[in-house]
């Protein structure tokens, strides 16, 4: 029998519904600190329906999106879980945009990283070198 939409999952059912390797949600906690799954005596994890909503969108917009670890974070911090939530939900929304303060160079660095990551992802599913 399958769980209800609202039942809370475990790790390995979390990673079989997103289609990724338990150590991919492992290894997203410690670079999301949004994620917090419920833990269990033990530290048996328990993901709510919330939990994997999010963990959709943050599946979503690196693997199919192309975006970066840092480009993420900064969507969480610039947008809200919201964003991550709709990104998960397939739905659309305006490119982000980098703000970049005159003679910010990492800032500049930083936009240049996640234009090559998205060049490189066009290439990619384009089937051009």
């Amino acid at each position: 029998m399958a769980k209800g939409p609202e039942a809370f999952r475990t790790i390995s059912e979390a990673a079989d519904e997103l289609h990724v390797p338990q150590h991919v949600l492992r290894f997203w906690e410690t670079k999301f600190a949004f994620i917090r799954p419920m833990k269990r005596a033990g530290g048996r994890r328990f993901y709510r329906p919330t939990d994997i909503a999010v963990l959709r969108g943050v599946r979503r917009l690196l693997h199919d999106e192309g975006y970066t670890i840092k480009g993420v974070q900064r969507l969480h911090r610039e947008e809200g879980l919201k964003r991550l939530v709709s990104a998960g939900e397939g739905r659309a929304s305006a490119p982000t945009t980098h703000v970049v303060a005159s003679g910010d160079r990492s800032g500049l660095l930083e936009a240049l990283h996640d234009l090559e990551t998205a060049k490189q992802r066009l290439d990619s599913l384009l089937g051009s070198s």
